[in-house]
């Protein structure tokens, strides 16, 4: 099975650390977000995007 590339990797990454803070974050719901869940969710859609975009040029 070949290796997940970086980029995925870090999608994921973000996807995860996204999830963990939403879960302890008193203030984030899912359309107001604090500002760490701000940056989080930011770093998120980016890579997601990023990532997609890749796989449909591929």
């Amino acid at each position: 099975m070949p290796k997940p590339s970086d980029l995925y990797q870090r999608y994921r990454a973000a996807h995860r650390a996204h999830q963990a803070h939403s879960t302890d974050c008193t203030h984030c719901t899912d359309r107001v977000r604090c500002p760490d869940g701000k940056r989080l969710w930011s770093a998120f859609a980016r890579l997601q995007d990023a990532y997609l975009e890749r796989q449909r040029t591929r």
